[in-house]
C-alpha cells in the first residue's frame, strides 16, 4: 500500500525557479506553498502547477518551514527550497518509498550546488540534508540560518542528485553571504569562550581547505576556488561581525 506524500515549499519571490522545483517532483499527491506575499507571481505560478498556496508573513528559516510541514495533509512530506529540485534518479526513488508498503521514517538526500556557471565535477564530496521523513518524528531546528529537520533516530541516505541553483552568480551570493553572517550573530553569540580573534584568524583558512581540498572543490577549476574562497569569506565575516558586536556591548 502506497504512503501519501506531500511537497512542501517556503517561497518568497522565487518565479524563476518555482515551476522547475514543483514538475521535478511528479509523485506528489500535495504540493504545499507557504508563501510570504511575493512580488513577482511565485504564488500564482505555483497555484497554476496544482499547488495549494498559503500566504504567511515571514517568521524565521525554522518556523516558517515548520508551519509549512504542519499545514500539510499527510504524514510523509518532502521539504524543498524553491530553488531546488530532483533529478531524475533522485525521483525515481523517491517514487519507490512512496509506492512501498513500508519505509524509514527519515532520509538524507544529496546535495549538489550549482557553481556559477556549472554543475560540480563527478568526484566532488557533497552535503546531505534530511528532506524526506514522517513529520510526526522531526521538529524543525532553531538556528536562525541554517535551520533544519532534526529526526533522533538514523536515517537514510539516498543515491540521485537534489540539485540548488542558489548560487546562480558571484553577485548574489555576496549578498546572501553578507545577510547570513549578520543574521547569524545571535547564535553565534552562544558560542562559549573568548577565542574570537583566533577563530577570526584561523577559521577563515580552514573553510578554504575544507572547501577546496576535502571537499575536493579543486575539480571544479576556477568555479570550485572561488566558491572555496567565498567560504573563506562566510567565515571571515562571521566572526569579524562577532567581534563588532561584543566590542560593542562592552563599550556600552
Amino acid at each position: 500500500m502506497s504512503r501519501p506524500l506531500s511537497l512542501v515549499i517556503t517561497t518568497f519571490n522565487n518565479a524563476a525557479t518555482i515551476g522547475k522545483c514543483i514538475t521535478s517532483v511528479p509523485c506528489a499527491d500535495e504540493i504545499l506553498v507557504l508563501d510570504s506575499f511575493s512580488q513577482d507571481g511565485t504564488d500564482d505560478l505555483a497555484g497554476s502547477l496544482g499547488a495549494r498556496v498559503l500566504q504567511e508573513h515571514f517568521r524565521g528559516y525554522g518556523p516558517q518551514k515548520q508551519r509549512a510541514i504542519d499545514q500539510a495533509s499527510h504524514d510523509l512530506v518532502l521539504l524543498l527550497d524553491a530553488d531546488e529540485s530532483l533529478d531524475t534518479l533522485l525521483a525515481q526513488e523517491i517514487q519507490r518509498i512512496v509506492a512501498a508498503a513500508s519505509c524509514h521514517s527519515a532520509y538524507r538526500l544529496l546535495r549538489e550546488e550549482w557553481l556559477y556557471w556549472k554543475w560540480p565535477a563527478r568526484g566532488t564530496r557533497l552535503t546531505d540534508h534530511l528532506r524526506l521523513f514522517d513529520r510526526r518524528h522531526i521538529r524543525m531546528g532553531q538556528h536562525p540560518i541554517h535551520a533544519a529537520p532534526e529526526y533522533p533516530g538514523s536515517s537514510q541516505l539516498l543515491k540521485g542528485r537534489l540539485r540548488h541553483y542558489g548560487q546562480r552568480d558571484i553577485a548574489a551570493q555576496v549578498e546572501r553571504i553578507n545577510i547570513y553572517s549578520t543574521g547569524g550573530i545571535e547564535w553565534s553569540e552562544r558560542e562559549k569562550g573568548r577565542l574570537t580573534g583566533l577563530r577570526l584568524v584561523f577559521a577563515p583558512p580552514a573553510a578554504f581547505l575544507r572547501e577546496y581540498v576535502f571537499r575536493r572543490q579543486f575539480l571544479n577549476g576556477w568555479a570550485g576556488f572561488i566558491a572555496s574562497r567565498m567560504a573563506a569569506w562566510h567565515a571571515f565575516l562571521r566572526y569579524a561581525k562577532l567581534m563588532e558586536s561584543r566590542r560593542r556591548k562592552q563599550d556600552n
